[in-house]
């Protein structure tokens, strides 16, 4: 099962990002490497948001992923949530 990961970035999110974004993204890249991070990444125009969608038995690694990324821990991200996600084509 697919579960997305929304991300509410604050207003100054790609300036204060700066010193954490080496964190976040080794972070990210070992959920990737060990199978549960399938894809992510920001949305642009305007930077507010970004969507990480994870592969598991349940929502939980998409969960913990959340409460331990840099950018939560930091004050980055406003607001987060876990959906699933009801793949119909592709994946």
């Amino acid at each position: 099962m697919y579960y997305i990961l929304f991300y509410k970035t604050v207003e100054d999110y790609l300036e204060r990002r700066v010193p954490l974004r080496e964190k976040h993204l080794a972070y990210a890249n070992a959920s990737h490497q060990r199978g549960e991070l399938f894809i992510a990444g920001a949305l642009a125009d305007p930077a507010d948001s970004a969507i990480l969608v994870f592969k598991g038995e349940n929502s939980s690694v998409a969960e913990e992923f959340a409460k331990n990324d840099p950018y939560v821990l930091n004050g980055l991200i406003n607001e987060w949530k876990v959906r699933p996600w009801n793949v119909v084509i592709g994946g």
